[in-house]
């Protein structure tokens, strides 16, 4: 069984690297403290909760929304931070982490969140530059690929318009090898 993931075209590949134009999404999304590992293990539970049934429909009751992929964390600070990576972004030791909404919903359409640390939103077309990697995306591997990803935009002369997020693709129990991970920003 696929799972689904945002729709995007390529506009420029090199290596690992590549230049996206996305579609609008809809995401499901919570702030979180900590060390990223710690965040990302709460974050997930938080919205993972919604999408399990910590919800409300219009017509009462709840929904089971189906899993989509990444899960991305984004550092929550006008500083940059080298460590930002599922979409998480930090802010001291605070992190944005969201779910991509299967693209059947609206934001009209979306079941309400009963937990209010829970917040959607639409995010509109957006670009963003990618670089693809393998393994744990542990904080030190992260950062490596996040100055990697940096560097590949300013020798394309290219400015970063938003904040470095870490998306995660695959359960847990995925063999390391088998991971698919991706530092990413808006430019």
């Amino acid at each position: 069984m696929a799972i689904e993931e945002p729709k995007y075209d390529v506009i420029e590949q090199s290596g690992d690297f590549e230049l996206r134009a996305y579609a609008p999404k809809i995401v499901a999304e919570t702030l979180v403290s900590g060390s990223l590992d710690k965040a990302s293990r709460a974050g997930f539970r938080v919205i993972a909760g919604y999408i399990f049934g910590d919800n409300t429909v219009a017509t009462g009751g709840n929904e089971k929304i189906s899993m989509t992929a990444p899960v991305t964390m984004e550092a929550n600070s006008a500083k940059i931070s080298m460590t930002a990576p599922v979409s998480m972004e930090q802010s001291g030791d605070q992190w944005r982490m969201h779910f991509v909404m299967p693209s059947e919903y609206t934001l009209a359409t979306l079941p309400k969140p009963n937990n209010p640390a829970v917040t959607l939103r639409e995010i509109p077309t957006s670009h963003y530059a990618v670089i693809r990697f393998s393994g744990f995306a542990g904080e030190e591997k992260t950062a490596k690929k996040t100055a990697a990803l940096l560097a590949w935009l300013e020798s394309k002369g290219i400015k970063p318009t938003g904040k470095p997020e870490l998306a995660r693709y695959n359960p847990p129990w995925t063999l390391p090898f088998l991971r698919r991970n991706e530092v990413m920003v808006a430019y």
